[in-house]
């Protein structure tokens, strides 16, 4: 039998490779598509407050507390009284702490550095005889000490020892290191640590300023002798507490631990009247404030 003719399927082959090459020869264009971004209202925002310029923060500095006003020593006499019933006898029968106001920190330090390790009434003499040096208390500042020499301080009864405190002091005010205002607004611990870097100036003679010429509310002079005395007569302790037993054990009296350190004074003093002692036990030793 012969096979069906192939005129049909020679016919469809040619159609559809008519047909792809015409597709392959075309070419159909495409416009290409653009992807928007889109921008919240609030981003634009923040993107534009980014870049602009932030004017600087002016900060005021922080005056810490005094114990200069009414209200804040009746505070730390509540609260001593209520955090310790032995301090709370004291408080009862002593008055409470009268500070003496300090025009000028500059002039008290250096008043501490001339009555150190002397005698009161040798300290005074000398401290009088140097503001009769320099002309007033007024005139009591780095340039006129910076221009007396060790010799002229000597004539006073001034140490030479003494008088290399007095124009560090001097030197380190009239850089601009210290200055009365920066002492008045800097933190306890910030104080203290550039008061030490004072040649002759400890931390007894820091801590001395810090109470009774700027008056702060929570200095424990640890290595004050009257302080420690006054602790071991009211607590009952057999022996003398050393600095590290003294944080211990006056650490419920903050945040007024001067005030607390004051009436160790007045324990103290009351307890060597009887021993014909007419003046008070801290003015022996800080004479200088």
């Amino acid at each position: 039998m012969n096979p069906p003719p192939q005129t049909t399927s020679i016919t469809t082959r040619s159609s559809v490779r008519k047909l792809s090459d015409n597709l392959a020869s075309s070419k159909i264009p495409f416009r290409p598509r653009k992807i928007r971004k889109v921008t919240s209202n609030a981003a634009s925002e923040d993107a534009i407050k980014i870049k602009s310029p932030q004017p600087p923060l002016t900060v005021s500095p922080q005056i810490p507390k005094s114990l200069s006003e009414k209200p804040e020593i009746d505070l730390a006499l509540n609260h001593l009284r209520h955090i310790d019933p032995l301090l709370a006898t004291l408080i009862s029968v002593h008055p409470p702490p009268k500070l003496s106001p300090c025009n000028s920190p500059f002039l008290s330090l250096s008043k501490s550095i001339l009555y150190q390790q002397l005698a009161t009434k040798a300290a005074n003499s000398i401290y009088n005889r140097f503001i009769s040096l320099c002309g007033n208390e007024s005139d009591v500042v780095p340039s006129t000490i910076l221009s007396l020499t060790p010799q002229k301080l000597r004539e006073i009864g001034v140490s030479a020892r003494k008088a290399s405190y007095l124009h560090d002091l001097s030197d380190k005010f009239s850089t601009g290191v210290l200055s009365d205002a920066s002492i008045l607004t800097m933190d306890d611990e910030t104080l203290f640590q550039m008061l030490t870097a004072v040649k002759g100036i400890g931390p007894w003679s820091v801590h001395m300023f810090m109470i009774f010429s700027l008056h702060r509310p929570d200095v424990l002079p640890v290595g004050d002798l009257g302080v420690r005395k006054g602790v071991q007569l009211l607590y009952g302790l057999k022996e003398l507490p050393k600095p590290a037993q003294m944080e211990q054990i006056c650490e419920k009296w903050k945040p007024y631990r001067s005030v607390g350190s004051w009436y160790m004074w007045r324990l103290l003093e009351a307890k060597t009247k009887g021993n014909g002692k007419a003046q008070s036990v801290e003015a022996e030793q800080i004479g200088g404030f």
